[in-house]
């Protein structure tokens, strides 16, 4: 009976809502899907029991079969390499703690705050420089102690929705609280950063939309796509949908080894997002987060990256490379 009751309550919900709650988090049922050798299990991946698997299907799909290099699996798989120690990798790498304002609010640069809405995701991607935050004792859930914040310093004029991912959350809970944030007359722009319009595109409902555009800021929204192949149809109809509604699209890419450390893989993956609408905003260096060790490139290899884009791509297709350094109130150009 429990089981029946959780089945029909599954089939009420959004189809977007029933992909997340049907993620692939277990190794085993991956390698299975993908037509891996189950040997390579044992050797190579870590069942990581603070930051577990968490994949949507409909991003498996795209993952090619019988690769354990695949760049988009690359991401996602949990490594035993993620146990090994790298100098200056730490669990707060960015000064998210340093910057709380209490009530899941961080307050790092001038006139904008961020606001963790929610500690969940549709994908855990193993560079995620959050994967070590306290969510518990940094939530979201009093927004009356944000809107106060917000409302008591005039010189905040943009809101950055994050998470987790922000889109993960009920349309309901996303329009109380644009809402609440649109009645604070000195507010002008809301920015959403979120994967999910890219690792999960059945999240791109007209009631997200409607969520979105029926209010007085101007919003914008920054997707998070690393690879070409992240991009099949269904995710550029998504985005397509919402440059449409009139939403200013721009994508932030992490620089990776083994996933787009190549100026194929980036000369690719910022023309197709901009056919999408999409503007190429940020590569950034990777986060000096404790486990993702693996994944770093040189900042020297990063700037002959960059050259070989100048050499192949217009002005407006290359992103600014950038790194985060904690404490610091912009995000640092590398040159």
């Amino acid at each position: 009976m429990i089981t029946e009751n959780l089945i029909t309550w599954q089939s009420r919900l959004p189809t977007w809502q029933q992909a997340l709650q049907n993620a692939v988090r277990d190794p085993q049922e991956l390698f299975a899907l993908l037509e891996l050798p189950p040997d390579l299990l044992q050797d190579t991946v870590w069942e990581n029991p603070r930051f577990h698997l968490r994949v949507p299907r409909s991003y498996v799909a795209r993952m090619q079969k019988g690769d354990i290099h695949d760049p988009l699996l690359r991401q996602v798989l949990p490594l035993q390499a993620e146990q090994l120690p790298f100098a200056n990798f730490t669990t707060d790498p960015v000064g998210d703690n340093a910057a709380s304002k209490g009530a899941g609010l961080l307050h790092k640069y001038q006139g904008r705050v961020l606001i963790i809405v929610t500690a969940a995701c549709a994908i855990h991607c193993r560079y995620c420089f959050r994967q070590h935050y306290d969510y518990r004792e940094n939530n979201s859930s009093e927004l009356q102690a944000i809107y106060n914040y917000i409302q008591s310093d005039n010189s905040i004029h943009e809101v950055i929705l994050s998470g987790g991912d922000p889109l993960s959350v009920k349309d309901s809970r996303l329009m109380e609280l644009i809402n609440l944030l649109a009645t604070i007359p000195h507010l002008q722009r809301l920015r959403i950063h979120s994967r999910l319009p890219i690792v999960l595109p059945e999240r791109v409902t007209p009631e997200l939309i409607a969520a979105l555009t029926q209010t007085r800021l101007q919003t914008i929204m920054v997707v998070h796509a690393n690879h070409a192949a992240e991009l099949d149809n269904s995710v550029t109809q998504a985005l397509r949908k919402l440059a449409d509604a009139g939403i200013t699209l721009f994508n932030q890419a992490v620089l990776l080894r083994g996933v787009n450390a190549d100026v194929e893989s980036l000369v690719q993956l910022h023309e197709r997002l901009f056919e999408q609408r999409v503007v190429p905003y940020y590569l950034h260096l990777l986060d000096k987060v404790q486990g993702a060790g693996h994944f770093e490139v040189s900042e020297t290899e990063a700037l002959s990256l960059i050259e070989a884009m100048r050499e192949r791509l217009s002005g407006y297709l290359v992103p600014r490379l950038v790194r985060e350094v904690a404490g610091l109130g912009y995000k640092l150009p590398v040159f």
